[in-house]
């Protein structure tokens, strides 16, 4: 039979004179990055890539430090490169719902920005004080009086020409009139009736011609204002010019050379000049000024010099190289950017001013860093981030503008162009599945720099991680770690890993660890964190988590959870599964059992029939039938009907891990061989008998350890594990020291035969020159009732479909002549000396399930 693993074999101790250092405080730093040349391989040429498309995507496990090794590698290289530029919006004159943006170098925007600031106030306190001087009111009196003398001087023109003609122009409350004169005195209507015909008619002429006239001077009044308010608007520009002009000149020089800002200033200047009224109104506090964005039906929402401000939604101080944003919550509006509004007499308004830059713009001409997965639960984040990358350009806009949701009056930024590389964090998962469904990821996140979780534990690994040790105490301000400390940490690293042979490189996980172990040294109040304060660290986390694992042990002592460790039973082993339970899992035991009878060949998952086995568990139990026709009736039909199941299972059973038990117990029910208690069973198989590994060895091996050590440590107890997983073996002191003084026993398995034998105690027996299994061997007997079913579904089938020969076959079988009934027989004799032998090395009965009694082999 398989010896089982010596104590070396289950766990795998750190090397202590191999770590030449007395504390951690004697290593140097660790500059470089751990176990991810082709991730770093990967990064670097993302960085270097100067293409579209080549954005990156960092996939690996949680804690795997992606984050940090990124961040680290675009902090360097971002501070050899230029720095981004600087990005303002600024008020469009011709079309002021859609605001210009502005190129400036970085530095510059501020500077603008400021300037304008000041340039408003010099406005307005020149403005004020040209508009208020004796010079412009001289001025501007002179015009007006120009216009009021003309007017009077045409009036009095009229008026004496009139009066000659014995006519006077008189004022009614419909305006001037004629009226005629006799001796200076107007008269009544009356007195002129009394006129001659000829008189009247005369003065009736006369009074026309000058109704004309006057008509004529009526209509030439307006013109003259007109000509008037020209001459004061041209004096007004005149005087705007004068003050706005040599302000405005001097910023053009300022910034000269700066694309795009000369042209600005001159439109800021035009807009002066133009708007001057505007301006002594917006001084004045006459009324509200135009609105910068002029909204049907509302008043204006800020003073008129807003427009002459400068939004400065991007600024740099040209010190700090390119720019490196994270953006922790991707939203639309915080990716793309945003238009605010303020809310005014019951109506919402904005203007350029009002613009903000999302991270887009924050990062352009730099990186962008994001986790993928809050990106994309973000809703229509990440179709924003596909578009602004598709069309290299950055257009701010809000949600409800793009669904056509919102009916009011906004604005349409100019877009702004786009040079950022994006990076995106995530699990590989995430990432295969963006892959396999969205057809524009590929195309612009062209690399991916694949983490590793793991290391390979050598001599110089071990090293390696020594120095890692060291540079996170130093970098999180912790004590120094003792060698014995170090080791600890680097074999619980393996544990974390379940690989003797491999190292965990989730940084989070060796930080958290860290911390907690130096929090237990100041409890102790060392000077070092120990051996033991590492020990008390992992403890105390076991502890937190592990209440629902003591309450299943408990309830399993009890009798509640039905699970036998000692005795034998027939068609019924310990399995062996891992629960896990947020970070924390254990192995808890398992009573699987199977019964058989005359079929079809089905193996039923009963699991699988309730809906609470997954896909991997019934593919398991289907290699089963595979297994068993392949192996024991490949020139007749496998003509059983078994059943399966984990009893006391009320929930999700997935994984094939317990495939291997599930055919013991299927082995057992057929052979009738009763399987020994004392040892639970993990490990799938395949059609061909082969044990394969699993996961979660550790876990499972002190999961029923817990079990046998709480009933009392017999000596026979013991885990068959698969040969392939002894590499993974990381167990507990407790199951390492149990297992030196023989009180239990780990056995490597490879294949189903070594196996059956350890949990029947009889030889699993090989095909002999004839093909025949020998005596005595559970597959000889194994082959023996599956012949025997499938001889008995024959005569079913003859009984069926032809009722004499069914007769026959009653009469055969009472006489005891046919060669069907001999074979019977020898199986049951078989079976009886079989079952008899197998009590007598099991150590007790073992024909109903918890009745086996006895000490073992």
């Amino acid at each position: 039979m398989v010896d089982p693993l010596s104590p070396d074999a289950l766990y795998r101790r750190c090397d202590l004179f191999k770590l030449d250092f007395a504390t951690t405080d004697e290593l140097p730093d660790l500059d470089g990055v751990v176990a991810q040349e082709r991730a770093v391989e990967a990064v670097r040429f993302a960085i270097g890539v100067r293409r579209d498309g080549y954005n990156l995507f960092a996939l690996g496990p949680p804690g795997s430090g992606k984050e940090s090794v990124v961040r680290q590698f675009l902090e360097r290289r971002a501070a050899e490169e230029a720095p981004a530029s600087d990005w303002c919006y600024v008020y469009n004159f011709a079309q002021p719902h859609r605001p210009r943006a502005l190129h400036l170098p970085a530095g510059h925007g501020a500077q603008l920005r400021d300037a304008m600031a000041h340039l408003v106030e010099d406005l307005r306190g020149g403005i004020r004080s040209a508009f208020e001087s004796d010079e412009y009111r001289v001025q501007r009196q002179a015009i007006e009086a120009e216009v009021k003398e003309q007017q009077e001087r045409a009036f009095n023109e009229i008026q004496e020409a009139a009066k000659e003609k014995e006519i006077a122009v008189v004022r009614t409350p419909g305006g001037l009139a004629f009226a005629p004169m006799r001796d200076g005195e107007v008269i009544s209507p009356e007195e002129f009736q009394k006129l001659p015909e000829a008189d009247r008619k005369r003065v009736e002429e006369e009074i026309t011609a000058f109704q004309e006239r006057l008509q004529a001077f009526l209509h030439q009044v307006p013109q003259w204002e007109r000509e008037s308010r020209k001459r004061v608007d041209e004096l007004n520009r005149e005087v705007a010019l004068f003050v706005a002009g040599p302000l405005i000149e001097g910023l053009i020089r300022r910034f000269e050379g700066v694309d795009g800002v000369k042209g600005y200033l001159e439109r800021v200047r035009d807009d002066v000049v133009d708007h001057v009224e505007e301006l002594q109104k917006s001084e004045e506090g006459e009324g509200p000024a135009t609105a910068v964005l002029p909204l049907p039906g509302l008043a204006a929402a800020t003073p008129f010099f807003r427009r002459y401000q400068v939004n400065c939604v991007v600024e740099h101080d040209g010190t700090d190289g390119a720019p490196v944003v994270y953006e922790d919550n991707p939203t639309f509006q915080n990716l793309v950017g945003r238009v605010e509004h303020m809310a005014q007499m019951g109506a919402l308004i904005t203007d350029f001013n009002l613009i903000k830059a999302g991270a887009l713009l924050r990062a352009n001409g730099g990186y962008l860093l994001m986790d993928a997965r809050k990106l994309l639960t973000q809703p229509y984040a990440w179709e924003g981030l596909k578009r602004a990358l598709r069309q290299r350009q950055v257009k701010i806009e809000s949600l409800g503008e793009m669904l056509s949701i919102v009916a009011t009056v906004s604005l349409e930024p100019e877009p702004i162009p786009l040079r950022a590389k994006v990076v995106l964090f995530g699990d590989p998962y995430l990432y295969y599945l963006l892959c396999h469904f969205d057809p524009e990821f590929a195309e612009l996140f062209k690399v991916a720099a694949d983490f590793d979780d793991r290391m390979a534990r050598t001599d110089e690994g071990e090293a390696l991680y020594a120095r890692l040790i060291a540079t996170l105490a130093r970098r999180y301000h912790l004590r120094p770690l003792e060698r014995a400390a170090v080791a600890r940490v680097i074999e619980h690293s393996a544990r974390r890993v379940e690989d003797a042979e491999r190292l965990s490189v989730r940084m989070a996980g060796v930080v958290d660890l860290l911390g907690e172990a130096d929090y237990w040294a100041g409890e102790a109040g060392h000077e070092t964190t120990t051996r033991d304060d590492v020990q008390a660290a992992i403890d105390a986390a076991i502890r937190r988590a592990d209440r629902l694992r003591a309450r299943l042990l408990e309830e399993t002592e009890r009798g509640t959870l039905l699970i036998d460790s000692t005795g034998s039973a027939v068609g019924q082993v310990n399995g062996l599964s891992v629960i896990q339970l947020g970070t924390f899992a254990f192995g808890r035991p398992s009573r699987i059992t199977a019964r058989v009878r005359l079929g079809e060949g089905e193996v039923v998952d009963i699991e699988r029939e309730v809906e609470l086995g997954g896909p991997l568990h019934s593919k398991g139990v289907l290699i089963l039938a595979g297994f068993l026709g392949g192996r024991y009736v490949t020139d007749r039909p496998l003509s059983l009907h078994a059943t399966l199941v984990f009893e006391q299972s009320y929930g999700g059973v997935d994984g094939d891990s317990a495939s291997s038990a599930e055919l013991y117990s299927l082995l057992s029910a057929l052979s009738g061989l009763p399987l020994r208690q004392s040892l639970a069973v993990t490990g799938s198989v395949n059609q061909r008998g082969v044990v394969q590994a699993i996961g979660g060895v550790n876990e499972k091996i002190e999961g029923f350890f817990d079990l046998c050590a709480a009933r009392g440590l017999t000596g026979d107890q013991g885990v068959l594990i698969p040969a392939a997983n002894v590499n993974h073996l990381m167990l507990r002191h407790e199951v390492v020291e149990a297992v030196a003084a023989g009180r239990f026993h780990v056995f490597p398995v490879a294949t189903i035969d070594e196996g059956i034998e350890l949990l029947t105690g009889l030889p699993a027996g090989e095909r002999d020159g004839d093909g025949h299994y020998p005596e005595g061997t559970v597959n000889r007997l194994v082959e023996a009732r599956l012949a025997e079913l499938a001889e008995l579904r024959a005569t079913f089938a003859r009984r069926h479909d032809d009722p004499d020969e069914g007769s026959k076959g009653d009469r055969a079988a009472g006489g005891g002549e046919p060669r069907g009934e001999e074979g019977e027989a020898t199986c049951s004799a078989q079976r009886s000396a079989f079952s008899a032998q197998g009590r007598a090395l099991g150590g007790g009965e073992g024909g109903r399930q918890g009745e086996g009694r006895g000490g073992g082999v």
